[in-house]
């Protein structure tokens, strides 16, 4: 590993080097790196005006400065979700102008009070649609580890820029694989948290009937870990807060899942990945319990289809609420728009039922098993331009997307806590990622896996972080 977020707060606390001189080194890095496409929006003056607080503060009261955990961090919020302060959000949509923005949400202000220094917007597709961040209106984000591939979506351009060193963590969101497939595509650790556990409010309305929820794109576990407790809980929402369980470290029954069906097939290698991570927990003590796609095939299928029916009608709500000019959007957007304006009330009633549904049935898998362990993506991330928008064919589209992330959207669905990490390199080397999920309230469980996974060193960062000393 060549650095985390926790290393350059560590650094910018102890004096070897300022808040100003890390905000510096991140937006020299931004305009190296330009060609990745990873930003959207920066705002240099900004991110040196907050850095300069941050390092008066660390003069003026060095005790509290000392206790924000990534105090002088530069960061990136992503192009949908938030809002932050002062940061125009566009959903990667020509819909909406760069001007003006909206007040802090409350998730982030709980940034802002962990210490980070905000200063852009990261690329994503248009309205968080695709499992590739190529918005119309641009820029095309890529994948630090081969510019030939995406960097997934929707919060590529985040993942790229933490991958590429331009900031050691970034703000991302997850409705359908959306934190933890750019995650994998880039060779980082991405967590979908509990629903309810991350705070939505003041505004609930575009949290998609509680299949979204925000965190961050991190270069390792222990970030992951800090950033989950700074900004989880007293979320104050329409879901109660999830009751977090302690760790125990006994003997844990871990459900390994090696097989994603014949429509949908997942390669050798990355299959290889998710049994060799097993093997080394089975090292360790834990149990090993094998389960079969069959027990997981109608619930990734009750899934795609809540997910489609959720995302149609949100996004076909907000054209009509916020009085868009549909036409401008990209084809693909507008067939989605329409997709939900013709839903039958019944049929969107009863894909939630559905998803209602598999919840209940993770549960049942949960009593046997204490966690899963299964693939993330079924190949190498896809070359540039394999998910266009340039069409009106949302069931093609959805096709797609099920193909490269089969399991991507059951945490989403049922609402359970779900973690990516590299375990590995291809030939190609591109990371080799698995995951991880489990019952709800569980992230220290997953969190303590994932570390014990990231021990074994099978994944290196190609890219240091800007600023970090050596």
């Amino acid at each position: 590993m060549r650095g985390d977020a926790t290393d350059l707060a560590a650094a910018i606390r102890h004096g070897s080097l300022s808040a100003a001189e890390a905000m510096q080194a991140s937006l020299e890095a931004a305009v190296l790196q330009e060609p990745l496409g990873a930003i959207a929006y920066l705002d240099a003056a900004m991110g040196l005006a907050l850095a300069d607080v941050c390092d008066s503060e660390r003069q003026s009261d060095p005790e509290r400065f000392a206790a924000l955990p990534f105090a002088g961090v530069p960061t990136l919020a992503k192009d949908l979700g938030g809002p932050f302060a002062g940061l125009p959000v566009t959903a990667g949509s020509r819909l909406f102008e760069r001007k003006g923005g909206e007040a802090d949400s409350d998730l982030a202000a709980r940034f802002r009070d962990a210490g980070f220094c905000l200063f852009g917007l990261t690329t994503s597709p248009e309205f968080g649609l695709s499992l590739a961040s190529e918005p119309a209106i641009g820029p095309v984000c890529r994948s630090p580890l081969d510019p030939a591939r995406t960097a997934g979506g929707s919060s590529g351009g985040a993942a790229a820029a933490v991958a590429a060193g331009i900031v050691a963590i970034a703000h991302a969101t997850d409705a359908g694989g959306s934190i933890r497939v750019p995650a994998a595509c880039c060779g980082l650790v991405g967590l979908k948290p509990t629903r309810g556990a991350i705070p939505g409010g003041p505004s609930f309305g575009n949290h998609l009937a509680g299949i979204a929820s925000e965190l961050a794109v991190c270069r390792s576990v222990r970030d992951t870990a800090l950033i989950f407790d700074r900004l989880s809980g007293k979320s104050r929402g329409p879901f109660p807060d999830p009751s977090r369980v302690d760790i125990d470290n006994g003997r844990w029954r871990i459900g390994l899942l090696v097989d994603t069906g014949s429509v949908y097939p997942t390669e050798g290698d990355r299959l290889a990945a998710v049994e060799a991570a097993a093997h080394t927990l089975e090292g360790d003590g834990h149990e090993i319990v094998p389960l079969s796609w069959a027990e997981f095939e109608l619930s990734v299928a009750a899934s795609g289809r809540a997910f489609a029916d959720i995302v149609s009608v949100n996004l076909a709500a907000l054209i009509e609420v916020a009085a868009l000019d549909e036409s401008r959007a990209e084809p693909l957007t507008q067939a989605f728009a329409a997709r939900g304006r013709t839903l039958p009330a019944t049929s969107l009633w009863n894909t939630l039922n559905e998803a209602v549904l598999v919840s209940h049935k993770l549960w049942a898998l949960f009593d046997r098993v204490d966690c899963i362990l299964m693939p993330m993506l079924s190949s190498a991330p896809l070359a540039i331009g394999s998910f266009p928008s340039d069409h009106a064919d949302t069931d093609l589209h959805l096709e797609r997307m099920t193909a490269f992330a089969p399991l991507a959207c059951l945490a989403n669905i049922s609402g359970f806590p779900a973690l990516t990490l590299p375990f590995g390199q291809d030939e190609r080397t591109m990371s080799l990622p698995v995951q991880l999920m489990a019952p709800m309230g569980h992230e220290p469980h997953l969190l303590s896996l994932a570390a014990r996974l990231e021990a074994e060193g099978r994944w290196q960062h190609r890219f240091p972080i800007a600023g970090l000393p050596s």
